[in-house]
C-alpha cells in the first residue's frame, strides 16, 4: 500500500498517510497538522531515508561507498568493482554498449529496407533453386 507524506507549509511538520491509489485518485486523504489544524498539509515529495540508496546510484558513484561483494571482496569503487567482475567471469550491462549500437544500426538497416546479407540471399536463392528446380 502507498504511502503519501505531507508537510506542514507553517511549521514544516511531516505526517504520513496510508492509502490504496485508486482510493488516494478518488479523494485523497489530506491530514491535519497538530500544531495548526486551520492549514491544510501539502504533499511532500522527498526521497525518504529508505530509498537513499536508489538516490545515491542516480546521483553517481557515491553508491559504491563501502559496498562489498557476496564473497566478502571490496568493491568500493567504479574501479574495483569492474576488476571483480571482470575477474570472476562476470559482467556489467555497460559491457555491451558498443554491441547495442551496432545492434541497432543493423535494425535500422533492416526496417529502412537497406540492409545486405550475402549470406542471407545465397540460403534464399539455394532453397529457391532446390525447391521449384527439383
Amino acid at each position: 500500500m502507498p504511502t503519501y507524506a505531507y508537510r506542514c507549509p507553517v511549521c514544516e511538520h511531516v505526517e504520513d498517510v496510508v492509502q490504496s491509489i485508486s482510493s488516494y485518485c478518488a479523494e485523497p486523504r489530506v491530514p491535519t497538522c497538530v500544531e495548526h489544524p486551520e492549514v491544510i498539509m501539502q504533499r511532500s515529495f522527498s526521497v525518504n531515508h529508505e530509498f537513499s540508496g536508489l538516490a545515491n546510484a542516480l546521483a553517481g558513484d557515491r553508491h559504491y561507498d563501502g559496498m562489498r561483494a557476496s564473497d566478502g571482496t571490496d568493491i568500493s569503487t567504479r574501479t574495483k568493482h569492474r576488476e571483480y567482475m571482470k575477474r570472476t567471469g562476470l559482467t556489467t550491462a555497460s559491457d555491451y554498449t558498443e554491441t547495442w549500437k551496432t545492434q541497432e544500426k543493423q535494425r535500422q538497416a533492416v526496417l529502412s529496407g537497406t540492409h545486405s546479407d550475402k549470406g542471407l540471399r545465397e540460403t534464399i536463392a539455394r532453397t529457391f533453386y532446390e525447391k521449384f528446380n527439383t
